[in-house]
C-alpha cells in the first residue's frame, strides 16, 4: 500500500470520527429515517396525454356519481367510494351489483347470485400520488393501482370496476361488451355530449379512453396535502403533540417505516404478511401473482377508511398493530402461507404493546378533512345519484 493511500485513509477516518463526536446518536438515526418520509407535494402532476382542466374534473365528478356506468344502472363509483366515508366505505368487502344501501348498511337484494367484491375498497383520496418515492418523484402514467398493482395509472384504474362482474358490470353484459355499451348510453344523453365536447375539444369526444381520462381527472383532484403531519414536516414544530411526535419516533424505530415510507407512507410494493382469509370469499385470495402478497397501503386518512387490510379484517388501528406485534414473532395466520414465505422485512419489526398507543396517536395526525365532500344534486342520466344507496 502506498504512503499516499495510507494518508488518505487516515484522513477519511479522522473525518468520520469528528462527525460522530459532534453528532448525537439519536440525531444520526433521525437523519437516516427522516429522509424517507416527506410532506405531500402541494401540486399534482398529470399525465402528458391527460392534463387536468376544470372541465374534465367537473365531467369526471358527474360520471363518478352516475350509475349509467354500470350494467344494471344501479351502481356508481361513489357507491363504494363515498365522500361521507373518506371515498372508501365502512365495510370489509364491498357489495356492488344487486345491492341496496350505503357502506355498512348495504345489503344484497333478494334473490342474489352476485359474490362480494374480492377486496376492501381503497380510498381514492391521494391516489393522485400513487407510486411516489421518498424523493417525491412519480410518474402518473405508471402509478400502481389496486391491492395487487394489476394496472398502472388512474386512467386505467377507473375503467376496471366497470368491467368487473361483482363491482359494476353484473350479468347483463360480457366484460368485452360493457365499455362499448356505456359509451353508447352516454352518446344518447345531450348533456354528456356537450360536457365531453367542452372537456376534450375533439370530434367524437365520448370514447372509452376519454371516459377513463375524465374519471381520473376528478380522482386526481381529491388530495389532502395539509395534514398536521405535513405541516410538521414543513417546519411547524407545534403542529404535532408530544405523544404524536413520540409515536412518529416509535413508528420509525420499530420498523414500520421500512414499508410505510415516502410522502404517501407506502413503498407501493407487495409484501407477504400471512393475513387470515375473509370467510365471505369462496376461495383464498392469493394476492399479487399468486404470492399472497398485497401492496402496502397508504396510512393517510385512516380515520375515514376503517376497516383495514386488503380484506377488511380489522376494524381498529389497535387491532392492526397487535397483528404486526404478533407477526414480528414470525407466525403466519394464513394456512396457505408458511412462515418461510413471510416477507423478510418482518424480521426487522420490533413493535411491542408499549408502542401501540403512541403510534395510533401519530396516525391521528395523518387525517385531513378538507377534501371535496360535495355531492351533485343530480346526474345527467336522471338516475339515482350514487346508485341505489338509499
Amino acid at each position: 500500500m502506498s504512503r499516499n493511500l495510507v494518508f488518505i485513509l487516515i484522513g477519511l477516518c479522522a473525518l468520520l470520527i469528528a462527525r460522530c463526536s459532534t453528532t448525537a446518536p439519536d440525531q444520526l438515526e433521525s437523519e437516516v429515517l427522516d429522509t424517507s418520509i416527506q410532506a405531500l407535494p402541494l401540486e399534482v402532476i398529470s399525465p402528458a396525454d391527460n392534463p387536468t382542466t376544470p372541465e374534465k374534473v367537473a365531467l369526471g365528478k358527474l360520471l363518478f356519481y352516475d350509475p349509467i356506468l354500470s350494467g344494471n344502472k344501479d351502481v356508481a363509483c361513489a357507491t363504494c367510494h363515498h365522500p361521507n366515508h373518506g371515498y372508501a366505505e365502512f365495510r370489509d368487502l364491498s357489495i356492488g351489483v344487486n345491492g341496496t344501501g350505503l357502506s355498512s348498511k348495504r345489503k344484497f337484494n333478494t334473490p342474489n347470485d352476485i359474490p362480494f367484491v374480492k377486496r376492501n375498497a381503497h380510498t381514492i383520496l391521494n391516489t393522485a400520488f400513487n407510486g411516489i418515492n421518498p424523493k417525491n418523484e412519480y410518474q402518473p402514467d405508471q402509478a400502481p393501482m389496486f391491492w395487487d398493482s394489476r394496472v398502472n395509472s388512474l386512467e386505467s384504474q377507473a375503467l376496471e370496476p366497470i368491467k368487473a362482474l361483482e363491482e359494476m358490470r353484473g350479468r347483463a353484459y360480457e366484460q368485452d361488451e360493457i365499455l362499448d355499451e356505456v359509451v353508447r348510453r352516454l352518446k344518447e344523453i345531450p348533456t354528456y355530449q356537450a360536457l365531453f365536447d367542452q372537456a376534450f375539444l375533439e370530434e367524437d369526444a365520448i370514447s372509452i379512453a376519454n371516459l377513463g381520462k375524465a374519471l381520473a381527472a376528478f380522482e386526481r383532484s381529491l388530495v389532502t396535502p395539509n395534514t398536521r403531519f405535513d405541516r410538521y414536516l414543513r417546519g411547524d414544530e407545534d403542529a404535532l403533540s408530544f405523544s404524536e411526535k413520540d409515536g412518529f419516533r416509535r413508528f420509525k424505530n420499530v420498523g414500520c417505516a421500512n414499508c410505510h415510507n415516502g410522502s404517501m407512507l407506502s413503498d407501493f410494493k407487495p409484501h407477504v404478511l400471512g393475513m387470515q382469509e375473509n370467510n365471505k370469499l369462496a376461495a383464498p385470495d392469493s394476492g399479487t401473482q399468486g404470492t399472497f402478497g398485497f401492496r402496502t397501503p397508504s396510512l393517510r386518512n385512516l380515520r375515514f377508511t376503517s376497516p383495514y387490510m386488503h380484506n377488511g379484517k380489522f376494524y381498529s388501528l389497535k387491532g392492526v398493530l397487535e397483528f404486526y406485534e404478533e407477526l414480528a414473532g414470525g407466525q403466519s395466520r394464513n394456512k396457505h402461507v408458511p412462515k418461510e414465505q413471510l416477507d423478510p422485512l418482518i424480521k426487522k419489526l420490533t413493535i411491542t404493546m408499549q408502542d401501540i398507543g403512541p403510534i395510533v396517536s401519530f396516525f391521528n395526525a395523518l387525517n385531513d378533512t378538507t377534501f371535496d365532500r360535495s355531492i351533485p344534486e343530480s346526474v345527467p342520466s336522471g338516475l339515482n345519484v350514487g346508485g341505489n344507496i338509499e
